[in-house]
């Protein structure tokens, strides 16, 4: 399945939820695997970006979809990448020699 890097940045109500409730952290991640989405990995950042979650979806238009439904809460904002293991990438670039 494909795999994302979805970059979150939390704004004022997030970070107040958070501070009240860290476990929402816990709940949201229930919320994206609702929608059909494995979260992998996650970690809390320092700099730009607040957390770094890497997610496995069936295709763009499932993690297109969780994008919009956790933006559309209005409490963070996210930019999300297309990830390729690095052996998937050799194998492409071999195969084109």
């Amino acid at each position: 399945m494909p795999k994302f890097v979805m970059l979150s940045t939390i704004g004022p109500d997030g970070f107040a939820t958070l501070r009240e409730n860290p476990q929402r952290l816990k709940e949201v991640n229930e919320d994206v695997e609702a929608m059909g989405v494995r979260v992998l990995h996650q970690y809390a950042m320092l700099g730009q970006y607040d957390f770094l979650s890497v997610l496995e979806a069936p295709d763009e238009v499932t993690i297109a979809k969780v994008a919009t439904m956790l933006a559309a809460r209005g409490t963070m904002k996210t930019t999300t990448l297309t990830a390729i293991e690095v052996d998937q990438y050799i194998e492409a670039i071999a195969s084109t020699v």
